[in-house]
């Protein structure tokens, strides 16, 4: 069973948090099979080994981790990885996957060009 974690930065604002929720709405949306969660690496709950922790309990074996930062700043390059191998030394028979920070996708570049060429609504 294969689960994603859709991961983001965090922040106090509550509102903040609803375009990260509408990207994993949007994930169980094309595929109901798959596991999704969101997390957060500060400010909010749940934190990426807690969301990680309740895939493994719904059997999840395959975690995709969804990092929803612009660019492969300090966070995505130093603090993600050391993240993603301590649950892999507590979950050793769980495959855990880093995706490209979202930014880095020439799709969401593209996407985001096409957006600010078009005429408002």
């Amino acid at each position: 069973m294969q689960g994603i974690i859709v991961f983001a930065h965090g922040s106090r604002d509550p509102l903040w948090r609803q375009p990260v929720e509408a990207v994993a709405r949007a994930i169980a949306t094309r595929d109901p099979q798959v596991q999704v969660r969101c997390a957060y690496l500060e400010l909010c709950e749940p934190d990426l080994p807690v969301a990680a922790e309740e895939l493994v309990a719904t059997g999840v074996r395959h975690v995709r981790v969804l990092p929803l930062f612009f660019g492969m700043g300090k966070h995505a390059r130093e603090d993600l990885p050391l993240l993603l191998l301590s649950m892999q030394l507590r979950h050793p028979g769980v495959t855990f996957e880093r995706l490209p920070a979202a930014g880095e996708d020439p799709r969401l570049t593209d996407l985001l060009a096409r957006i600010a060429l078009e005429p408002l609504p």
